[in-house]
């Protein structure tokens, strides 16, 4: 298994989580932009720490938690929309990197899932 670095999924996070840091930084509704910025956070640190957690099963239990974060995080955007912290452009933008970083996602668990019968 390659380092979680080299991993695109983790990559395609840490992108993420720029871009939510950069479209909040100016927004005062600290409940919003705290919880949208440690939701965004928590994929890319559960990709993380999955990778190095030595098991299988365990990798598989903190990928669906990074999943999690990113259907958290496509939530909370339809918010940033509506109260106008993004363009509809970049809100449509995060949504399609949310989308793809979960269909990675469920790609490795699904990979993960096979070896492990093997």
């Amino acid at each position: 298994m390659a380092y979680f670095e080299e991993l695109s999924i983790w990559q395609q996070s840490k992108e993420l989580t720029k871009e939510i840091y950069e479209m909040m930084q100016n927004s005062r509704d600290w409940g919003l932009r705290d919880q949208i910025q440690r939701a965004s956070v928590s994929i890319m640190n559960n990709i993380a720490e999955g990778s190095e957690s030595g098991s299988a099963p365990s990798y598989i239990r903190f990928l669906n938690i990074a999943k999690g974060s990113s259907a958290e995080v496509r939530s909370m955007l339809y918010l940033c929309g509506e109260f106008g912290y993004c363009s509809m452009e970049q809100q449509q933008r995060l949504f399609d990197l949310c989308r793809m970083i979960s269909a990675g996602i469920n790609n490795l668990i699904r990979f993960l899932q096979e070896n492990q019968q093997k």
